[in-house]
């Protein structure tokens, strides 16, 4: 080669803008140029004598020396190395980076030479990183959008069903005592003469009854609202127990059916933390379902436990129509009514609120019940945590 081919040979050698190596066929480095010594962080006269696998992670060394031994024959041509794979080679220091190697063999009369090209694809890897990692977060930010799409849109449906139910039962329990309204109204002016006060009482007492079961109605509907939009004031404080539930049942007593009669009994403490407005309307609600679910001579039995001033477990237990096994799974859902009693007045919402209040005194509600045998409903009530 004359003078001038050398010259151009090592100006571009030394001055490409890429790093460029030559071994010998045992992978001892030649000669490496001003980039790749840059690249590495070396020394020309560090690597003299040094074999390539000084440049490669000690990871990896094993593999490449194989590879390199098995390069360098009849099969050798050029071709980038690690097609489809993650090629990494470290500096002086110790510093891992990602490369891509094009390795060319040529010959000469001293034997069979290896160039190798390589290429510092860091920024290059960090910026395809930040993509794979803008993708994931967009990715995360569509799943988490289309969750809260899917749930808005499933309660969007759950509340038209509800409003759906709620249409339907209440133009079915509105009907029936507004009607007896009307009717009551238009017979009281029927009924002039003095001796006909027994009959205008009658009407005078069934409207009232009538409008009280609207009250009630209205009442179950408010307390929902207000447990859905939580705000259920929660005020504990110290209520006697047998004293309050011996009043609810003395205001209970109109409305039993003939022979019918509760029996309560009470053990333990008679003191507890609760709030006595919540707990009222469990044992209201409870009691009424058992007076209106049981047969006349039928006797219901309530009792609460205290015994220990931790726990109030109340129970109340009835021997009416029961519930099956399959509406038991639902008895505490709102609007929900169980086959058996469809033809029997209300809105399927005592229950749930029932529940909703028990668990806002930090108590907990189960049924146990046979078709036909009658039900029985306990609530435990933890004292430690209502202060």
């Amino acid at each position: 080669m004359n003078t001038d081919k050398v010259q151009e040979f090592n100006a571009l050698f030394n001055n490409a803008a890429i790093g460029i190596i030559i071994t010998n066929q045992v992978g001892e480095i030649l000669s490496i140029n001003n980039f790749g010594l840059k690249q590495f962080g070396y020394e020309e006269k560090d690597l003299e004598g040094e074999k390539i696998e000084i440049l490669i992670p000690q990871r990896f060394r094993a593999n490449h020396i194989k590879h390199r031994d098995n390069y360098h024959g009849k099969n050798a041509n050029s071709r980038p190395m690690g097609m489809g794979m993650d090629l990494f080679a470290v500096k002086k220091d110790g510093t891992e980076f990602p490369v891509e190697v094009s390795i060319s063999p040529y010959m000469t009369v001293e034997g069979q030479y290896a160039i190798a090209f390589i290429s510092d694809i860091t920024i290059r890897k960090q910026s395809e990183q930040a993509l794979l990692d803008l993708n994931a977060e967009l990715e995360q930010k569509v799943n988490e959008r289309t969750q809260s799409l899917s749930e808005a849109l499933e309660k969007e449906k759950e509340l038209n069903e509800l409003k759906s139910r709620f249409v339907s039962m209440a133009s079915h329990e509105f009907r029936t005592p507004l009607s007896t309204v009307l009717s009551s109204a238009y017979l009281l002016s029927k009924y002039s003469q003095t001796e006909e006060q027994p009959k205008r009482d009658k009407h005078i007492q069934r409207i009232v009854s009538s409008v009280n079961m609207l009250n009630d109605i209205l009442n179950d509907f408010l307390s929902v609202g207000k447990i859905e939009e939580g705000r259920i004031q929660v005020r504990f404080a110290e209520v006697n127990i047998t004293t309050l539930i011996n009043e609810l049942l003395s205001e209970l007593q109109p409305i039993y059916k003939k022979g019918q009669r509760i029996e309560y009994n009470h053990s333990g403490e008679e003191i507890a933390m609760l709030d006595v407005s919540l707990l009222k309307h469990i044992v209201m609600n409870l009691l009424s379902n058992a007076i209106k679910f049981s047969s006349e001579d039928a006797v219901i039995h309530i009792s609460t436990s205290n015994t220990d001033s931790s726990e109030l477990t109340l129970k109340v237990k009835d021997n009416g129509i029961g519930i099956s096994k399959e509406d038991q799974e639902h008895l505490f859902e709102r609007f929900f009514r169980g086959a058996n009693v469809t033809n029997i007045q209300g809105t399927g919402l005592g229950l749930h609120i029932v529940a909703k209040y028990a668990e806002l005194m930090n108590g907990t509600i189960k049924a146990e019940s046979e078709l036909g045998e009658g039900t029985e409903f306990i609530i435990t009530f933890n004292l430690k945590n209502e202060e």
